[in-house]
């Protein structure tokens, strides 16, 4: 997804407006963006929090800032910042961070970001944007470029399975048709999950839709009729995301519901839930340890279905 950001980012740089600062990060990846950037290309350095104030002074007098670091260092070290220098204040500062959820694996959890979009979507004005596949970066991008607040996008590695054909994006798509419980999806670990589903017979896989932009509006009128109608028909919510349980989308989504007596009369939520081993591993390690992985998840189908 690095490569993309670093694509459109590039073509950014042609409005006189853009300002890009990392924190000493984006190698081999970001090179492109410094070249067409120039001056407007500033390494902060391992100073997060001066970044994101830097940032915020710079939207302060009419820049766009773009801020990237590790997805951790963006959010949690600043947080602060972010909070006080630029939300309170409606700024249009853009956070990239990269490595969302477990993805920096062994590296352990001062490296991971597991609270990262429910902790940034309780301030004010933040919309966070969380990209399934490549393909959503650029639109996400576009999105952010437009808008005129304060963003996040948490970025993470493609998991598309090699020629499935998504439709064309939107905050809310249903990616993959079926008859069996109606099935919500956050982040790139929806790949693996739609790959293991397409050998399912139709009639009785989930029917699968993916979230990208948060907060979830606070009314069920302002969720997708289509989405509300699916639920209705299948009687059974099953969210999914990398991140934990506390201000994650399943949290958001059955408030929603349930202020409006929608709740389904069934739930189920998989979630990132730590460490239960208390030892560190690679993504894929850690997402079977939160019964997140493909194999765990056709087998919570398997149960609900018996």
């Amino acid at each position: 997804m690095r490569t993309i950001l670093s694509t459109a980012l590039t073509e950014l740089c042609k409005q006189p407006d853009f300002v890009f600062l990392t924190g000493d990060l984006g190698f081999m990846a970001l090179e492109p963006v410094r070249e067409a950037a120039g001056a407007r290309f500033i390494n902060a350095g391992v100073a997060e929090q001066n970044m994101v104030t830097v940032a915020a002074g710079l939207a302060r007098g009419g820049l766009r800032p773009w801020v990237y670091s590790i997805a951790p260092f963006l959010y949690a070290r600043p947080f602060e910042q972010i909070r006080n220098d630029v939300c309170l204040h409606g700024l249009p500062v853009a956070l990239v961070g990269n490595g969302g959820g477990y993805a920096y694996g062994v590296m352990g959890a001062t490296h991971h970001a597991l609270e990262d979009y429910g902790a940034l979507t309780g301030l004010p004005h933040l919309t966070a944007y969380v990209p399934a596949f490549a393909e959503d970066v650029g639109a996400a991008v576009a999105r952010i470029a437009a808008g005129n607040g304060p963003a996040y996008l948490r970025l993470g590695r493609d998991e598309k399975p090699k020629g499935f054909t998504l439709p064309p994006y939107a905050p809310w798509r249903r990616v993959l048709a079926g008859g069996g419980p109606t099935m919500l999806i956050v982040g790139p670990l929806a790949g693996g999950i739609i790959e293991a589903l397409l050998a399912a017979p139709e009639a009785s896989r989930p029917s699968v839709w993916v979230v990208t932009e948060l907060p979830l509006a606070n009314s069920a009128e302002a969720l997708p009729a289509a989405f509300l109608e699916d639920l209705r028909r299948s009687g059974h919510l099953f969210v999914i995301e990398e991140h934990v349980a506390q201000g994650g989308v399943g949290q958001m989504l059955a408030y929603a519901l349930c202020k409006r007596a929608l709740a389904p009369a069934r739930f189920t939520h998989r979630f990132a839930q730590g460490y239960p081993s208390a030892r560190y591993g690679s993504q894929k390690f850690h997402r079977k340890e939160s019964g997140l992985d493909p194999a765990s998840i056709l087998a919570a189908l398997q149960g609900s279905a018996a």
